[in-house]
């Protein structure tokens, strides 16, 4: 008869799946096993099980025929806290595995399995059955939920809890499973409901009282930690207590507020721990106890959701630095990573732009629901968020994120997106934030988030145009390319398609974004073109002046390099024609800045005959050029000069025919205007050169 040990030897072509199921499971259920051996057999088991979905769909036989109760219970009780982490984590796959292939059965035994354990009601059972709770929640919430929402459950836990002996790992397996239930809404209203007031009792137990009681009681007693010899609850155990409830605090259950809580025991007052207490109970143990970091920094990212909880850390220097350092020192991909991103998120929100429409329906809403008006939490302002990431900043964030960006995942890489945003949004903060090497990480969060994933990939961008609006291309791509912001500038000049209400402040910032790029040199302005020209062009339509008007300063730009500005406007196209007589209305636009950007495109592109030719063809091209001549704007005034002087310097048919329309439109009388209102030599040198040219014509 074949041995566990010799399915390796004999080779997966001699047994069958199932005969390799059995196989690696006799060696599961065998005692005395190294570690090793141990997850190479929960890796064996996962890697059938993860093929098994694809084989029944061809007609071959699931291998979970074969396992049973027994085999289930195999599996799961290498999910027990007591096991070492690498055993743990391979089982979590392996269960996985297993509900995914098994299906309904599959479900229908891990329930079983559960009430069972609770059923037999040991200190082992608790911890294996809360063990398994704990760590399938994520895995498969709906059935979780339903275990611990099974009538009588929850509040069954407040009378092991307040056993007179404690079992630290029972009490820790416990809270571990009401810390992962208090994800789902559901759930987290069940615990409000029975297991708030024996939760407030663990947390506001003073540990010393305790044990000095018991001493006077029974001098000979142990109290050794973790021993059920305890009448104590462990400081480890006051920890998971609190995070729980600051999640419920933090996040409370939609009846919470009408819900009364259990009754205590007869002579225990009912305990009210506020968030704003439970926070510096966190920051004490971040700042103290380096044992209970991660504990801390869970309680924390929960915690840190309220405003008056921002307010104190984000002015507790101490804290921020600590917070800061832990970061730096987290594993990537951990827990700690990303709970000590996400209160950094938390410190640096701000709140979401509403249209004046939202903003009514919101306070109607309010007048329905409580009967007044909805008044907005002021430490929640704009203000109060822009001092809160000042101080984020000055606690030496940016390079912590920078350096986790390259091992960052998609969750991870969108929260360090959102702090950086966020840090972007104070223009004082921009020239040190890419000093810092925001601008790398915001470039390559961008490119290495997957296109799915849209909104962290259009936040980026608009950090990235925010940041490059206020600094000197120059001295930010010393080390990377400067085409490489290009791409996720232009990915977001046209609106979010996704959005409930549009808003252009994205289209804004990186029309000047790329405005500031393209007054760099010509390969950049030709990289620009070719990558988002018909959105550029698209814009200068828009309703909004302010992004019309980025759109043309943004041309007149591209139009500097002499290459883009004949493949644009000076091919003789139809297209190219249009592009001239847009060009021409923009610049007798109302708004000062248009027409000054259109002049200052103009003045770029009337140095080709062929955009001379365009001009001087449309009845309105002349007097609008002369407009600018007469403009109260010394800017626009020089602007028009040096159009009208362009124009009359070309040579051969099209200088005569520009200098006879222009001296048709009244140049002369506009000229002899413009000179008079004009103060600046630069100005005056150029109109006087134009009249000579002119009057000679004339």
């Amino acid at each position: 008869m074949a041995t566990a040990a010799s399915v390796a030897s004999d080779g997966p072509q001699s047994l069958s799946r199932q005969d390799q199921t059995l196989l690696l499971f006799a060696g599961l259920m065998e005692g005395g096993k190294e570690d090793e051996e141990t997850v190479a057999n929960l890796g064996k088991l996962t890697k059938l099980l993860n093929e098994d979905a694809e084989l029944t769909k061809k007609g071959e036989p699931s291998i979970t025929d074969v396992i049973d109760g027994d085999c289930v219970d195999t599996i799961v009780g290498y999910l027990d806290m007591r096991q070492p982490e690498a055993v743990r984590g391979r089982a979590t796959l392996c269960t996985s595995a297993y509900l995914k292939a098994a299906g309904e059965d599959g479900k229908k035994k891990l329930s079983e399995f559960f009430h069972a354990r609770v059923q037999r009601a040991t200190y082992d059972d608790f911890i294996v059955a809360f063990c398994v709770a704990s760590t399938i929640f994520p895995i498969e919430p709906d059935l979780t939920s339903e275990l611990l929402l099974s009538e009588g459950f929850l509040p069954s836990l407040g009378p092991l809890m307040r056993r007179k002996w404690k079992s630290r790992k029972v009490e820790t397996a416990c809270l571990d499973m009401l810390n992962a239930a208090c994800m789902n809404a559901l759930c987290r209203e069940a615990v409000q409901k029975y297991c708030v007031d024996w939760l407030e009792e663990i947390v506001d137990q003073d540990p010393e009282d305790a044990v000095t009681n018991l001493h006077h009681i029974d001098p000979g007693v142990n109290t050794q930690e973790g021993s059920i010899s305890m009448r104590r609850h462990s400081q480890h155990v006051q920890n998971l207590a609190a995070v729980v409830l600051a999640k419920l605090r933090a996040v409370p259950a939609p009846s919470a507020g009408n819900q009364p809580g259990q009754q205590s025991e007869p002579g225990i007052p009912s305990a009210t721990t506020t968030i704003e207490e439970l926070s510096k109970r966190f920051t004490k143990m971040l700042v103290d106890d380096s044992g209970h970091v991660q504990t801390s920094v869970e309680g924390l990212a929960y915690a840190s959701l309220q405003s008056k909880v921002k307010e104190e850390l984000a002015r507790d220097e101490e804290s921020l630095m600590r917070l800061v350092k832990t970061l730096e020192s987290a594993a990537p991909k951990s827990p700690l990573m990303y709970g000590a991103l996400s209160i950094f998120a938390n410190l640096t929100r701000y709140q979401p732009f509403e249209t004046e429409e939202q903003k009514k329906l919101k306070q109607l809403k309010a007048y329905a629901n409580a009967g007044g008006k909805l008044q907005p939490d002021p430490l929640n302002d704009d203000t109060h968020v822009a001092e809160r990431c000042k101080r984020v900043f000055e606690a030496g964030i940016t390079p912590v994120l920078v350096t986790h960006c390259k091992t960052g995942s998609v969750a991870s890489l969108s929260l360090t997106i959102s702090i950086i945003f966020s840090l972007s949004m104070t223009p004082a903060l921009r020239g040190q934030l890419a000093q810092q090497g925001a601008v790398r990480l915001l470039i390559a969060a961008w490119t290495a988030l997957p296109e799915a994933e849209d909104k962290p990939r259009r936040t980026a961008a608009q950090a990235l145009a925010r940041i490059l609006i206020s600094t000197n291309p120059a001295l930010v791509f010393r080390q990377t390319p400067q085409s490489a912001a290009i791409r996720p500038l232009t990915s977001i000049i046209t609106p979010d398609p996704n959005a409930e209400t549009r808003d252009l402040l994205p289209t804004f910032e990186a029309l000047l974004a790329l405005t500031n790029l393209a007054s760099t040199d010509n390969d950049t302005r030709g990289s620009i073109v070719r990558a988002a020209w018909n959105d550029i062009e698209e814009q200068l339509f828009s309703t909004n002046t302010r992004v019309s008007t980025a759109a043309v300063e943004l041309i007149c730009n591209l139009v500097q390099s002499p290459e883009e500005a004949l493949s644009l406007f000076g091919d003789g196209s139809v297209k190219a024609e249009n592009r001239i007589k847009v060009v021409l209305a923009l610049a007798d636009a109302e708004d000062e800045k248009t027409r000054s950007a259109a002049g200052g495109a103009l003045a770029s592109l009337t140095g080709f005959d062929v955009v001379v030719r365009g001009i001087v063809s449309q009845p309105r091209g002349p007097p609008i050029l002369l407009d600018l001549c007469r403009d109260d704007s010394e800017g626009l005034r020089h602007r028009g000069a040096v159009i009208v002087n362009n124009m009359i310097s070309h040579e051969g048919e099209v200088g005569k025919v520009a200098r006879g329309k222009l001296v048709a439109a009244g140049a002369v009388e506009a000229l002899t205007e413009c000179v008079k209102k004009s103060r600046s030599p630069e100005v005056i040198q150029i109109v006087v050169q134009t009249l000579e040219v002119l009057l000679e014509q004339k």
